[in-house]
């Protein structure tokens, strides 16, 4: 089976949010054919859409997977359920969000996935952590992750000791 190197965003911003991130790592790493390659450090971030609600926690994580995209995805949503996440509105307040980001250099667009994710360039919270583990990431038909951010730099993101 190919294995393929792949990003996942993740964020939290109900219960103890860097408790579920850490246990969701863990989660992720033991998933069918994936390694946890390196994570993110966490940062605390402002909702974005849906405003009042609590500050999110987020971090990037670098895998490997011989799990295909639609696959990687179910179980990374299984892992959601498991830690009560409930989709009542869009950009709802959440126990834990897990999002393909980027899978190998794959783009994609299907029913549920879209790869790359199709905000990840103009959300520091992903870019900012995402560069601290990749800083040459290219995202396909966007460019180095690193201009990007440029485009960014008025989302204010505070590092967390973690």
């Amino acid at each position: 089976m190919t294995e393929h190197v792949a990003f996942i965003g993740l964020g939290s911003n109900l219960g103890e949010s860097c408790d579920q991130l850490r246990l969701a790592l863990a989660d992720i790493d033991a998933l069918p054919g994936t390694r946890l390659l390196v994570c993110s450090s966490f940062y605390r971030s402002a909702p974005v859409g849906f405003l009042d609600q609590p500050d999110f926690v987020n971090a990037v994580a670098k895998i490997k997977t011989t799990l295909a995209p639609q696959a990687l995805l179910a179980a990374l949503l299984h892992i959601e359920q498991y830690y009560g996440r409930e989709r009542a509105f869009h950009n709802a307040p959440r126990t834990l969000d897990l999002d393909v980001l980027l899978y190998g250099d794959f783009q994609l667009h299907e029913q549920g996935l879209t790869i790359p994710h199709p905000e990840m360039h103009r959300r520091a919270f992903v870019l900012l952590p995402l560069l601290e583990i990749a800083p040459d990431c290219v995202i396909p038909a966007i460019g180095l992750a690193r201009h990007a951010i440029q485009g960014c730099l008025d989302q204010a993101l505070n590092k967390l000791e973690n």
